[in-house]
């Protein structure tokens, strides 16, 4: 991990364009934001104001149509595809809002998956699995499959996923969005434990409550940062 508060994330003039039929919809329009290690910032803004696609960006799921992109002063936009893949692989933990588990691998071979990919010898990725599980609530869940899980315990498996590869960023993409209140205030109390020491986060969310956990709240309308 980065010493904490040098600049992880920079990007400059991001642009992103979609074309539907002959008109141009610019998703991104112009934005220039830096994020340091350690931080914990919440991207908001309503449905098509940017902060999806700009999630995507950073997180090296999309690339931008102009603009400049450095993740720990590397230059991303010069990135080939299986750069790219390599780069998400290591450096970035997801959490989606739908948990995107495969439904077939109980708790624990979920957790594995990003290790799998990374080359992790079998031995080293099942125990850190099983630690990980740990460490967010499920040590008695780590054989159930999804199926057999509430949704706030599916979160879990998947903040522990993201954790996998010990990346230095976890991006979070409306993560209370399929939960009840309460079970969404036990996933942003694990957040906010994951914050404290000293990982790396940036939460997607239209929610004022669930950015009001992050540090730092970034505005988005129309594809640009109004605050």
């Amino acid at each position: 991990m980065p010493e904490s508060g040098t600049a992880l994330i920079r990007t400059e003039k991001l642009t992103k364009s979609y074309f539907a039929g002959a008109i141009e919809v610019r998703a991104l329009d112009g934005v220039t934001v830096e994020i340091t290690s350690g931080e914990y910032v919440a991207l908001m803004g309503a449905s098509g104001s940017g902060k999806s696609t700009l999630m995507h960006v950073l997180g090296c799921l999309d690339t931008p149509t102009s603009g400049k992109y450095w993740f720990d002063g590397h230059d991303v936009t010069t990135l080939d595809d299986v750069e790219l893949a390599r780069l998400r692989n290591r450096e970035i933990g997801f959490v989606f809002q739908s948990f995107n588990l495969l439904a077939r691998l109980s708790a624990q071979a979920n957790v594995q998956l990003p290790m799998v990919y990374a080359g992790t010898p079998v031995k080293v990725r099942t125990a850190r699995a099983a630690e990980l599980l740990d460490l967010v609530g499920l040590k008695d869940r780590m054989k159930h499959r999804p199926n057999e899980l509430s949704g706030g315990e599916m979160q879990r498996v998947a903040i522990a996923r993201s954790l996998a590869n010990k990346p230095r960023i976890i991006l979070a993409d409306e993560p209370t969005g399929n939960l009840d209140s309460r079970t969404g205030k036990d996933i942003m109390r694990l957040f906010d434990d994951l914050a404290t020491k000293g990982n790396t986060i940036i939460l997607v969310t239209h929610d004022q409550a669930v950015a009001e956990h992050a540090r730092r709240v970034i505005r988005l309308s129309d594809g640009a940062i109004v605050s």
